[in-house]
C-alpha cells in the first residue's frame, strides 16, 4: 500500500505544479511543509515525478495517473515493488528500453517517442531526433573530472570506499547519478562535478595552449558558477581571469567555489552584457569565454520539467540575447585573440544560426572550429561550442 500511496501523492504535486520554479525546488518546499515523509518517501515520490516530466509532450490523451504508469513503466528497467500497481496486460517489463517502447507503441497505437521533443525542425545538425528524444526517459550519469595532479588519490578513494565508476579518460569518471561524492572527495579541490560534454570544452582550449605561452588575459562573461573558469585555469595554467555575471548571488557561489579551488587571484563584475555600457569598455582580452544563457536544451534529460513546459518562441528570444551578448563582448578581444562561443542547446538557431552571425557581422573573427558535443548516447548532456580566431 505504500508505494499505492507514493503513486498517489505524486500525482498530486504533479497536478499542483506549473513548472514557475524548478522542480526540485518545488519538491523540497513541498517536504518541507511536510515532516511526515522520510528519506525513502521523498526518494520515491521524487522519483516518480520526474519520471512523469521525461515523458515530455508525448501521449496528451492520457490523464495524470495513466500517463504516470506509462512513465513508470518506461523509466525503470524492472517492476520491482512498482508492480503492485499494474495489471497482467503490463507483461512486457523488459530491460530493454526499445522493447518497452515498442509495448507502448502497440498499447496506445501511438509512434509517442517522436513526440518526447517535438521541436525537430529546430534541432542542430547532426542530431539524431529519434534517439535524443528516446534519451530523455533515461536519467543521465554522474560525471567528475579530477584536476591535474590529483589522479591518483582520486581514483584509490573512490576503490577504498568501493564507489563504482567508468573510466571515459585520464581524467574524466562516470558514476551512477545517486552517488555521493562529497564525504569522499574534495570537491572543487580534487575533483569538479562536469558533465561530460562540458568537460570536452577542454578540447578548444587545447588548441590554444601553445598560442597561450606568452598571453594570458581571460574573460569568462558569462561564469555562472565558474565551472568553465576552473577548466580553463586547469588546462591554460598561468592565466589572469576576469570572471562576470548578471547575478549577483551566482558570482558570490563562484566567490566559494574558487576558494575551494584554490584560485584567489581573479576580478569580478557583475553587468548585464546585453547592455553595450558595461563596466570593462577600455580592457582587451586574449580569450573571451561566453558560455551564453540558453534554452538549455541539451540538459533537459536531467531536468525534464523544463522540456514540458518550454514553449517554441523562446527560442528565438535565446538567439536574440546570445547575439546581443556576443555583439557587446566580442570588440574587447585583442589582436590574434580567441573567442569561444559555448551552449548547452541542440537548436540550431542558437549554435549554428549563431556562428553564421558572428561571421557575417564580424569578418575579423574567423571560425576555427565548431562542433556539435554529443552527449544522448553517453547519458551525458548535448553541448555546442565554436572557436574564432580574430585576424
Amino acid at each position: 500500500m505504500r508505494f499505492q500511496s507514493y503513486f498517489n501523492k505524486a500525482v498530486t504535486l504533479i497536478q499542483q505544479y506549473d513548472g514557475s520554479i524548478p522542480l526540485v525546488h518545488f519538491l523540497k518546499q513541498y517536504f518541507a511543509q511536510n515532516k511526515k515523509h522520510g528519506s525513502k518517501d521523498r526518494k520515491l515520490i521524487s522519483h516518480l515525478c520526474y519520471c512523469y516530466y521525461r515523458l515530455g509532450r508525448s501521449l496528451k490523451e492520457l490523464n495524470v495517473e495513466e500517463k504516470l504508469r506509462v512513465a513508470i513503466f518506461l523509466c525503470n528497467d524492472e517492476a520491482g515493488e512498482w508492480n503492485i500497481l499494474f495489471d497482467e496486460k503490463w507483461n512486457d517489463w523488459s530491460n530493454d528500453l526499445n522493447i518497452r517502447i515498442e509495448f507502448i507503441q502497440k498499447r496506445y497505437a501511438s509512434i509517442f517517442v517522436q513526440d518526447i521533443f517535438p521541436w525537430k525542425q529546430e534541432l542542430s545538425e547532426t542530431i539524431n531526433s529519434p534517439s535524443f528524444a528516446a534519451s530523455h526517459l533515461i536519467q543521465p550519469d554522474l560525471f567528475l573530472r579530477i584536476r591535474p595532479g590529483y589522479e591518483k588519490i582520486v581514483i584509490q578513494k573512490l576503490n577504498a570506499n568501493q564507489i563504482a565508476f567508468q573510466q571515459l579518460s585520464s581524467n574524466s569518471l562516470a558514476l551512477s547519478n545517486s552517488t555521493k561524492v562529497d564525504s569522499i572527495l574534495n570537491v572543487d579541490e580534487e575533483v569538479v562535478i562536469q558533465d561530460y560534454s562540458s568537460q570536452r570544452i577542454s578540447e578548444f582550449l587545447q588548441l590554444l595552449t601553445i598560442d597561450f605561452q606568452l598571453r594570458t588575459q581571460i574573460w569568462d562573461c558569462c561564469a555562472a558558477s565558474g565551472g568553465k573558469s576552473i577548466l580553463a585555469v586547469d588546462v591554460l595554467q598561468n592565466i589572469q581571469l576576469t570572471v562576470s555575471d548578471v547575478r549577483a548571488s551566482i558570482l558570490q557561489n563562484l566567490k566559494q567555489r574558487f576558494a575551494k579551488a584554490g584560485i584567489k587571484k581573479y576580478e569580478s563584475f557583475v553587468d548585464d552584457l546585453t547592455d553595450s555600457k558595461f563596466k570593462i569598455q577600455n580592457l582587451k582580452f586574449d580569450l573571451i569565454l561566453c558560455d551564453a544563457p540558453c534554452s538549455g536544451s541539451g540538459t533537459w534529460s536531467r531536468t525534464p520539467e523544463q522540456l514540458y513546459f518550454f514553449t517554441e518562441e523562446k527560442i528565438n528570444e535565446y538567439a536574440s540575447l546570445q547575439k546581443k551578448i556576443v555583439s557587446n563582448v566580442t570588440p574587447h578581444l585583442k589582436k590574434d585573440g580567441y573567442f569561444l562561443y559555448i551552449t548547452c542547446s541542440v537548436f540550431k538557431k542558437e549554435n549554428e544560426d549563431v556562428v553564421d552571425f558572428i561571421q557575417q557581422t564580424f569578418p575579423s573573427l574567423r571560425l576555427i572550429k565548431k562542433e556539435l558535443l554529443i552527449g544522448y548516447d553517453k547519458k551525458a548532456d548535448t553541448m555546442f561550442g565554436a572557436l574564432f580566431k580574430k585576424v
